[in-house]
């Protein structure tokens, strides 16, 4: 019963994220669908401007991404779709058959423009439109391609000047269900390394490697969010910490990334029975705290002292799970990890690299630290 419970109360609150995301995008589609209608309708003198609101639509649905080129993405496939449709439709007429071969023409001509998938969609559709909704008349044309240029400048203006997304929110939204799961799964996996439990870090692993999806989202939001600041007068002031956000959020993804390696690497060295010291599992623990505490630190703006700590206490926790490497060639290496787990601790590090970056420092003095932490374990 707890568990159904529980799944209940994630259900609402995954709703409630999405509602508190996504909810402005409805306003918008609402409010620019309504003004390319009213534009088609009442100053260009169409009395069914369908393509003005649909294309409309089609633009602020793009938010989480760059605008202007879906923009541009939308009128050419609106152009192909009504060039194909037009020159066709007369000559064979209207029917099951012939709408599918404009759509398939259509869609060709797209993919030989090298056109992206909004360029392909928007010219099947219009090709649709123009095969069952509208007569075959080769002279609607251009009264079409201008009710569709209204939608798309439709689109544009209410989502970027009358009611522009918040920047820094949409990113932060974004980022929860990417940073959340991804420290979960860590200290799961550090958990699972101190068991050797092959099972659960399996299971840590394909967690982080689900977050692919998220990712993808979180890099078309910040984008959104880098081309708002840009262009919609509302958020101009907001373009010196957005992009202070963008360099954290970037190192953060990339951090990430690293993670999943780090995973796979110790899912590899369970799975072959290498011993892996407890000072490993230790230093995962806190490499996840760390992500916690400098996501605190950025979104207060708060200089990361402590998260800078913990990343480097992790390197030097790491060190110390490698065992001794000494230069000198009349002694063994005396590694404490099989070669997976080598490997493991050479990608911690380049994780630990870039959350220093993302806590604000810069490449090289991020590499200093690492390296000076690394000296201090690694050479006798």
């Amino acid at each position: 019963m707890s568990v159904l419970r529980e799944r209940a109360r994630h259900a609402v609150r995954t709703r409630v994220w999405r509602l508190r995301l996504f909810g402005l995008l409805a306003v918008q589609a609402g409010i620019a669908a309504a003004l390319a209608w009213f534009v088609g309708y009442q100053f260009l003198d169409n009395p069914a401007p369908v393509l003005a609101p649909t294309t409309a639509v089609g633009i602020v649905a793009a938010s989480m991404g760059s605008r202007l080129r879906r923009t541009v993405e939308l009128l050419v496939g609106v152009v192909l779709g009504l060039a194909v449709g037009d020159s066709l439709m007369p000559l064979f007429g209207i029917g099951a058959w012939q709408t599918g071969v404009v759509v398939v023409l259509a869609i060709i001509v797209a993919v030989l423009l090298k056109g992206g998938g909004s360029l392909l969609t928007q010219a099947g559709g219009t090709a649709v439109l123009i095969a069952t909704l509208e007569p075959p008349v080769r002279e609607l044309s251009v009264p079409r391609f201008v009710d569709a240029a209204v939608g798309g400048l439709a689109g544009l203006v209410v989502g970027l000047v009358l009611v522009p997304i918040h920047p820094q929110r949409t990113v932060r939204r974004l980022a929860e269900p990417v940073l959340d799961p991804a420290v979960a799964a860590m200290h799961a996996l550090a958990a699972a390394l101190r068991l050797r439990n092959l099972g659960e870090a399996q299971r840590s692993l394909d967690t982080l490697r689900e977050l692919s999806p998220r990712l993808t989202a979180l890099d078309d939001g910040l984008n959104a969010a880098q081309e708002v600041v840009r262009l919609a007068p509302l958020r101009w002031r907001d373009r010196t910490s957005l992009a202070y956000y963008t360099r954290a959020v970037r190192n953060l993804e990339r951090s990430l990334h690293g993670c999943r390696s780090i995973a796979r690497r110790l899912t590899k060295a369970l799975r072959d029975d290498e011993p892996i010291p407890e000072e490993f599992p230790a230093a995962i623990d806190l490499l996840a705290s760390s992500v916690q505490s400098l996501r605190c630190a950025i979104r207060s703006r708060d200089e990361p002292r402590e998260a800078r700590q913990q990343i480097l206490t992790a390197v030097d926790l790491v060190g110390r799970a490698q065992g001794e490497v000494v230069p000198d060639l009349t002694r063994p290496h005396t590694h404490r990890m099989g070669y997976s787990g080598l490997i493991a601790a050479g990608e911690f590090r380049m994780t630990a690299h870039d959350l220093l970056i993302a806590s604000g420092l810069d490449i090289d003095k991020a590499a200093v630290l690492v390296r000076r932490t690394v000296d201090r374990e690694e050479w006798v």
